[in-house]
């Protein structure tokens, strides 16, 4: 049985070519990441059925959804689509909305139940309203809902945070990370935002001007030298820790990495659950021993794997090893000369502030 997901598009149009090919895990969320006009948007219509290009191929698990003399159209592909407005229907109320595609899905081919998607969105308070009362982080909510109760194999974001204010994108945020979580369906989200696509994806393609310039898992890209996003200003990398104890005392939850401990705040949680930790390459600081007098109590040990030029000539941005993980440090070259750090050195990290992402 095949378990990835694999896709293949060729289009010219006027001035912009896009010559796409990847393949990715059929589970877990995977990032189509890019600045504005690399492809993304289209690869997503491509996907979905609702252009076509002039070469591609589609592969969901072991069905065919393209190849060169199969077309399944849009209506036949089970995928749900959030796009970047809710585009709900005003005249029916937020129940009605949900149920919409429920009720067009045959009962044999329904996966997902109503009363799963209220829960894991937090929807019962709203089910009874108009949809034109509620707010944007709300009708965004109203809107995954609806898509996730078609029964979808394949789940489709187009920047679905991207129509947000600030408070409203914090509000939703908690209920993507509960539902990506929950979820049995791979999720495709575009999104050119660094910070989401951190917190939410597993998988990360990135697109660069019609064409993938690099894809497999997050942290991988996150933290190659030779891609943009390890010299980004927020250049982050995402580890996999265990909660190990909780201290109440002080209001921390502290986290098991390869060699050493984590502090973070507090966390609800069992001793021994799986959780991935944001560490900014910022607040990342290079010891040649552990300090003994110190306000920064994360302190972890760590090889030296490469130094890297970065973007301003005062800086660099050096690979760590945290055992089979990899973390940034962005340091000046004055520090990496005073301290004659060099590859496949000893060292000991420093992080100021540690971010719980699940």
């Amino acid at each position: 049985m095949n378990d990835d997901i694999s896709a293949s598009f060729f289009s010219h149009k006027g001035d912009f070519t896009l010559d796409i090919a990847f393949t990715t895990p059929g589970q877990g969320v995977t990032a189509l990441f890019g600045r504005s006009g690399s492809g993304k948007t289209t690869l997503l219509r491509f996907i979905a059925g609702l252009e076509r290009a002039e070469k591609g191929a589609l592969q969901i698990k072991d069905e065919v959804w393209q190849s060169a003399d199969l077309f399944v159209p849009p209506h036949r592909r089970a995928l749900g689509y959030v796009f970047q407005e809710p585009s709900l229907f005003a005249h029916l109320s937020v129940m009605d909305n949900l149920l919409y595609g429920y009720h067009r899905i045959p009962q044999w081919e329904r996966r997902v139940a109503p009363e799963e998607v209220i829960r894991w969105l937090e929807l019962e308070p709203l089910i009874g309203r108009n949809t034109h009362s509620l707010s944007g982080g709300q009708r965004q909510r109203v809107a995954i809902g609806r898509a996730l109760l078609t029964s979808p194999k394949l789940l489709l974001m187009d920047e679905p945070l991207a129509s947000l204010d600030l408070q409203s994108k914090e509000e939703i945020l908690p209920y993507l990370d509960e539902l990506f979580q929950q979820l049995d369906i791979p999720v495709f989200y575009v999104s050119h935002s660094p910070d989401e696509v951190m917190r939410l994806a597993s998988h990360l393609v990135l697109l660069d001007h019609g064409g993938v310039r690099a894809g497999g898992p997050i942290n991988d890209l996150l933290t190659r030298p030779d891609l943009p996003l390890a010299h980004l200003e927020e250049a982050s990398a995402v580890v996999h820790a265990n909660i190990q104890a909780h201290d109440l005392e002080y209001h921390q939850t502290l986290l098991g990495v390869p060699g050493g401990v984590l502090a973070v705040h507090h966390k609800q949680g069992p001793i021994g659950q799986q959780v991935r930790l944001r560490i900014h390459a910022k607040d990342v600081s290079l010891a040649l021993k552990p300090p003994e007098l110190s306000s920064i109590s994360n302190c972890i040990p760590v090889k030296v794997i490469d130094i890297n030029v970065d973007r301003e000539p005062s800086q660099v941005v050096v690979r760590l090893a945290l055992g089979e993980e990899t973390i940034l440090a962005r340091v000046t070259r004055r520090s990496i000369d005073q301290l004659h750090i060099e590859r496949g050195m000893q060292l000991f990290a420093q992080v100021k502030s540690v971010a719980l992402i699940d």
